[in-house]
């Protein structure tokens, strides 16, 4: 299988992951901001964009698997510093637990390490409203996938400009595979790495929405707390994807992390 994977800019290489049912295009209005000084190497994750589907199961360790073998080919230099948002900040977790001589530092924005509510765990959606959006997803895929990107930008002070942003990229990569969203949709709603995540020593920033509705922010507070070396940015006025409503914001607590490791 392949993961496609874009380079551009000059100074410190930083990786990027996208979220659930995105891509690496996503990324597009905050390069200007980024390039100048940083190498990015925008990831599609398998089975968006340009990547290829993994065979199910799927697991963070295939994925991170996957990505990892995908930027050893682009010759990015180790200690790599990630940026990982919602789903992709998952990804950066597990890369950083299974392989921490690779990574230096994580940028963990809108993350969670756990997307559905469990006994212990409040700050997340219903494991029934997963479910059931994965159901949809299986029926109606296009108008599903549509309805998510609405719920990223549900409460933020720009959510017109930021809709309009997701919906212009949601399909700029051809549309994805239903099966491929399913598997995905089904891993979000396994995975809870909250047992690791004391074990995952690299410095960390977590950044996080004071709005969001798919990670709330007491889960951010919860990450930043529970991984040894981490610090917490919440973002006033922004919801699922601060990068897109608050990118000055985001990339101001971007640089200053960066220039302290």
């Amino acid at each position: 299988m392949s993961v496609h994977v874009e380079s551009t800019g000059r100074g410190r290489p930083l990786v990027m992951l996208h979220g659930w049912g995105m891509h690496s295009g996503l990324w597009s209005p905050l390069l200007p901001r980024l390039t100048e000084r940083y190498r990015l190497h925008l990831v599609d994750l398998p089975g968006h964009g340009y990547s290829d589907a993994l065979a199910p199961p799927l697991s963070l360790r295939k994925i991170v698997e996957a990505v990892a073998l995908a930027i050893t080919e682009t010759s990015v230099p180790d200690p790599l510093m990630i940026f990982g948002w919602s789903l992709g900040g998952q990804v950066a977790l597990e890369w950083a637990r299974l392989h921490p001589e690779r990574i230096g530092a994580l940028v963990l924005m809108s993350t969670t390490p756990s997307f559905v509510q469990r006994a212990d765990w409040p700050h997340a959606m219903t494991e029934t409203t997963l479910r059931q959006f994965a159901d949809e997803l299986r029926v109606a895929h296009r108008p599903t996938l549509q309805r998510f990107v609405t719920l990223q930008v549900q409460g933020s002070e720009h959510a017109r400009e930021v809709l309009a942003s997701l919906r212009s990229q949601l399909f700029a990569r051809s549309e994805p595979s239903p099966q491929a969203m399913c598997d995905s949709l089904e891993l979000l709603a396994s995975s809870d790495l909250r047992p690791e995540i004391g074990v995952i020593s690299q410095p960390a920033l977590v950044i996080a929405g004071d709005r969001d509705t798919i990670t709330p922010v007491a889960a951010s507070r919860w990450l930043a707390g529970a991984l040894p070396n981490a610090s917490l940015t919440v973002v006033p006025g922004a919801a699922h994807a601060p990068f897109l409503s608050h990118p000055d914001a985001v990339v101001a607590a971007l640089d200053a992390f960066a220039e302290g490791k």
